[in-house]
C-alpha cells in the first residue's frame, strides 16, 4: 500500500555455498520476487475482509448479499495466509531488507497493517465465516487471531512511535497520514473484541474483556488526537500531498469510523457484561460520541474525495496506496450501521448503504489493478527513488 522514499540497494552477487540462507548474497538470490514485498501488502487483506464484515453489518436485507460476504471472507482468509507466508519468506530470505524496512520512516508505520489484517479476518470469521466452519470453530479462530492481533497491535503502538523518536527523526512539516497506521490497531481490537464478550462465561472474564476494549478505544483515540493536528498542519502549511500519496488521506477515516463502530459494539454487549448504571451509560455514550464523530468523518471524506479527484485530474496513476480507499471507508460503514441500530434513524441506514456501495467500488478497482500489477511484476519490482523532500506514502 505504499511507495517508499528510499534508494535501490546495490546488486549483491550470489553465494554458491549450499544451504546458505542468511547471508546477504544468498538472500538476494533466493525468492527474489519477495525482496521488495513490504508490510503494506497486508492492506489487501484488510480491504477485502472489511467488505465481508461491513456487508454483514448493513441494517438492510439484500438478497444474496450474505452469501457473497461469505465468499469475500473466504478470499480474505486465503489472502491472509498468502501474505503471512510471503512476509515470512521476506524475513527469512531478505533479512537485510526487512530490517531496513523497520528502520525506514517511510515503511515502518505499515507494520501496523499486520495486526489489523489478523483482527479483520478474525472478526469476519465470527461474523460470516461461521456459516461455513460452524460457530465453535469460528470462535476458536477469532480468539486466536484477536489475541495475536491485539498483542501485535499494542506492541506496534509503542515500538513504531519509539523508533520515530529515537531513529527516524522525521523532519518538521513531514507529518503523513500513514503515521496513524501503528496507532489504529488497538481501536480495531476495541471494535471487534465485543464479538467475543458473549462467548465468555458471565462474570469477571466478560467485564474484563469489555473494559479492556474500552481502554484500547481510549488509547488509540487519544493517540490519534495527537497525530491528526500534525497531519492537517502539514496540509495547510506545505500544500497538497504528492499525487501518489493522496489516497493516504482516507486513512484518517480509519480511527474515526472504527471508534464509532467500537462504541456501538461495546454498547451492544455491555448489558450482559457490566452492571448498572454503567451498562445504560455505554448505550448513551455510543450515540453522544458516534454522531458528532461520524459528522467529522463525512467532512473528512468530502475533503479527501476532493483531493483525490484533483490528483486524478493531474495524472495520479495506480499504486498500492489505492487500498487506502477501502478499509477506512469500511469502518465508516460499520460505524453508520451501529448508529442506525441505536438511534433508529433511517438516515444512518441509507448512509451505511451509500458508503458500502463506495467501499465495494473502491475494492473492485483496487483489487483488479493489484492483480494486473502482480501478473506484470510491476508491484514486486524495486521501488523507484523519490526526491529527498518527498514524504512517504501508503
Amino acid at each position: 500500500m505504499a511507495i517508499y522514499s528510499r534508494t535501490r540497494t546495490p546488486h549483491t552477487p550470489p553465494v554458491t555455498v549450499a544451504g546458505a540462507g542468511s547471508g546477504t548474497g544468498a538472500t538476494a538470490r533466493r525468492l527474489p520476487s519477495l525482496r521488495h514485498l513490504g508490510p503494506n501488502w497486508y492492506a489487501t487483506v484488510m480491504g477485502t475482509a472489511i467488505v465481508a464484515t461491513a456487508g454483514a453489518a448493513l441494517p438492510v436485507h439484500v438478497p444474496g448479499l450474505r452469501g457473497l460476504c461469505v465468499v469475500v471472507w473466504a478470499g480474505s482468509a486465503v489472502l491472509l495466509v498468502a501474505v503471512l507466508a510471503a512476509r515470512a519468506g521476506h524475513w527469512i530470505h531478505h533479512r537485510d531488507r526487512a530490517r531496513a524496512h523497520l528502520l525506514d520512516p517511510a515503511v515502518a508505520p505499515f507494520y501496523g497493517c499486520m495486526p489489523m489484517a489478523l483482527l479483520a479476518v478474525g472478526a469476519g470469521t465470527l461474523a460470516v465465516g461461521r456459516d461455513v466452519v460452524g460457530h465453535p470453530a469460528a470462535v476458536a479462530v477469532d480468539t486466536v487471531l484477536f489475541t495475536a492481533g491485539t498483542v501485535a497491535g499494542l506492541a506496534g503502538a509503542v515500538v513504531i512511535p519509539y523508533l520515530m523518536v529515537v531513529r527516524h527523526r522525521p523532519r518538521p512539516g513531514s507529518a503523513s497520514p500513514v503515521w496513524l497506521l501503528p496507532l489504529v490497531p488497538p481501536m480495531v481490537s476495541a471494535a471487534v473484541g465485543p464479538l467475543l464478550v458473549p462467548e465468555l462465561p458471565p462474570g469477571q472474564g466478560r467485564e474484563a474483556l469489555l473494559l479492556a476494549c474500552y481502554a484500547m478505544f481510549g488509547l488509540s483515540l487519544l493517540a490519534t488526537l495527537v497525530v491528526l493536528p500534525l497531519v492537517f498542519a502539514r496540509l495547510v502549511h506545505e500544500g497538497p500531498l504528492p499525487l501518489a500519496l493522496t489516497p493516504a488521506l482516507f486513512l484518517v477515516l480509519g480511527p474515526l469510523g472504527q471508534s464509532t463502530t467500537a462504541v456501538n459494539q461495546l454498547a451492544d454487549v455491555a448489558p450482559g457484561a457490566i452492571a448498572a448504571p454503567y451498562a445504560p451509560a455505554f448505550g448513551a455514550f455510543a450515540v453522544l460520541y458516534g454522531v458528532p464523530v461520524m459528522g467529522f468523518a463525512l467532512l473528512w471524506l468530502a475533503l479527501s474525495g476532493a483531493m483525490a479527484v484533483r490528483a486524478m485530474r493531474r495524472g495520479m496513476g495506480f499504486t498500492m496506496t489505492w487500498w487506502g480507499f477501502t478499509f477506512p471507508v469500511g469502518t465508516c460503514v460499520t460505524g453508520a450501521a451501529g448508529l442506525a441500530r441505536h438511534t433508529g434513524l433511517t438516515a444512518f441506514t441509507w448512509l451505511a448503504v451509500a458508503l458500502y456501495a463506495l467501499l465495494v467500488t473502491a475494492w473492485a478497482f483496487a483489487g483488479a489493478r493489484t492483480l494486473g500489477g502482480l501478473f506484470s511484476g510491476a508491484l514486486l519490482a524495486a521501488p523507484r527513488p523519490l526526491p529527498p523532500a518527498t514524504v512517504p506514502t501508503t
